[in-house]
């Protein structure tokens, strides 16, 4: 059976119906999936967000995890929503990620980012960045990392290479600039390659690396994946790698969620010059996804 998506336009005074729109007319989408708008969007003016399209926004991404733990959905594509506006209307989640991990009753989750020659995954995300090391635990850096491990081999590689970045300038240079290293990162890697997921391949985890170069390498070709443990971390190399291609996903939820990894652009909407690439390549991945199940965690009851 063709693979059901189900596509939300996010707020719908963004850019967000445009790239849609775009996406499904042009023939780079794979053919042989039923696509589905989901959602009631109310009239707008491009370019100018309100309370009702914020409500819209969040009135569809309800409809769309209830579809899909239903099973009327193989896969939920989401276009961007303004958290700010979010957040006026009662949003209380800090982006999307934490909204569909929470509405499935999943706690083992993580924000994964892929595109261009670069895939990577969060160990922290939507938090403060002065609160990254007191977040910074190893037991989440190994159940990251383990998230990360089986999305990487779920789309193809049997034995993914995966670095682990440091936190610190020059991952800590040998303690003195940190000790994160040292006293979590380094014995989570080992902690990683001495589980039961890892233990009949060859080492995959490294690191921990130093942050300034472990992007080059990967685009080099050395490593599959980076494990990265703040938001900005894995971002920015990601955006300025593969910017008008990268794709968000959700790891760990009993059914894939992709989205671009872009916001709404309310500057541009409306003006016929956004481009659809990101949301292209989301569709495509969530369809891939869906065939493969390479990033579903365990399914949940629906009440």
């Amino acid at each position: 059976m063709k693979p059901r998506i189900g596509i939300t336009l996010g707020d719908c005074a963004g850019i967000g119906p445009e790239i849609v729109e775009l996406a499904l007319k042009s023939d780079r989408v794979a053919p042989a999936a039923d696509y589905q708008i989901i959602g009631k969007y109310p009239d707008c003016t491009p370019g100018h967000p309100t309370a009702e399209t914020a409500r819209a926004a969040a009135a569809a991404l309800e409809e769309a995890v209830t579809l899909a733990r239903r099973g009327t959905l193989d896969a939920i594509v989401t276009g961007p929503v303004h958290k700010a506006r979010m957040y006026e209307i009662g949003f209380k989640f800090p982006g999307q990620t934490e909204f569909f991990a929470e509405r499935c009753g999943v706690k083992n989750f993580a924000m994964c980012l892929t595109g261009g020659k670069i895939t990577v995954a969060l160990v922290t995300a939507h938090i403060p960045f002065r609160k990254v090391p007191q977040e910074l635990k190893k037991s989440e850096i190994v159940r990251v990392g383990l998230l990360l491990a089986e999305f990487v081999r779920g789309r193809g590689k049997s034995a993914p290479r995966i670095a682990v970045a440091g936190l610190n300038p020059h991952a800590g240079e040998s303690g003195e600039l940190g000790r994160e290293e040292i006293e979590i990162i380094a014995p989570a890697v080992e902690e990683l390659n001495s589980s039961l997921v890892t233990r009949h391949s060859s080492l995959i985890f490294t690191g921990p690396h130093s942050p300034d170069t472990v992007f080059h390498r990967a685009i080099e070709g050395e490593f599959d994946a980076v494990l990265c443990m703040y938001h900005d971390q894995g971002l920015i190399p990601l955006k300025l790698h593969a910017f008008h291609e990268g794709v968000n996903v959700t790891l760990g939820l009993p059914f894939p969620r992709t989205s671009p990894d872009h916001g709404t652009a309310f500057e541009i909407a409306g003006k016929g010059i956004a481009r659809a690439d990101s949301m292209i390549a989301a569709i495509n991945l969530a369809v891939e996804l869906a065939r493969s199940g390479a990033v579903r965690g365990p399914k949940v009851r629906q009440s």
